[in-house]
């Protein structure tokens, strides 16, 4: 069973309004808090040398207070995505640049903060998940940014961040031929899958 665009788009439509809604609540910033001290541990076992990481949207997790803990205790550099659309000269892509960890003033070609700063080739890459499986299939936004950067960087470890509420099954998210899996997803509750 194949899961189409089209619903796809719906089922990413839905849980993007749920996310929303949940983030506005009290149990968000618990979830924050719980999902920051697992992040710790695992970034603490992986010992990147350069972790990308994202600019959160949407009812995102925010993963900067964990990035700014492991650029001091673990050393590593962090890098953030500056992506283009596919109407731009360099059509639709991601990649990395380098970050100090201090407020970022200007923003890519999606309008996402992120600075203009060297090229980067992060180890470990945190990524944001719409939806997601136990066996590590990410539903993101669409654009099909992290799955080129991925696809391209197979060497690279990544961790999907995502809220216990965006878990779904595989028969609501099958396994598409551009998916990239991810090594691990982290929720509140610890690692999935």
């Amino acid at each position: 069973m194949a899961s189409s665009t089209s619903s796809r788009q719906a089922l990413r439509q839905s849980l993007l309004q749920a996310r929303e809604a949940w983030a506005a609540g009290p149990q968000a910033a618990l979830d924050q808090t719980a999902l920051e001290g697992h992040l710790l541990e695992v970034l603490a076992q992986l010992e990147p040398d350069c972790l990308g990481l994202y600019w959160p949207i949407r009812g995102e997790f925010n993963p900067r207070p964990v990035a700014l803990e492991a650029m001091a205790s673990l050393n590593c550099r962090l890098a953030l995505p500056w992506a283009t659309k596919k109407d731009s000269p360099q059509g639709a892509s991601m990649a990395y640049r380098m970050w100090d960890g201090g407020d970022v003033t200007t923003t890519d070609g999606c309008g996402i903060p992120s600075p203009d700063t060297a090229p980067a080739q992060p180890d470990v890459v945190l990524v944001p998940c719409v939806g997601f499986t136990r066996e590590g299939v990410r539903l993101g936004y669409g654009g099909g940014y992290f799955d080129r950067w991925l696809a391209a960087h197979p060497h690279v470890t990544a961790v999907g961040l995502a809220w216990r509420e965006a878990e779904l099954t595989g028969d609501a998210l099958v396994r598409e031929v551009h998916d990239q899996g991810l090594a691990l997803v982290l929720t509140p509750d610890g690692v999935v899958g």
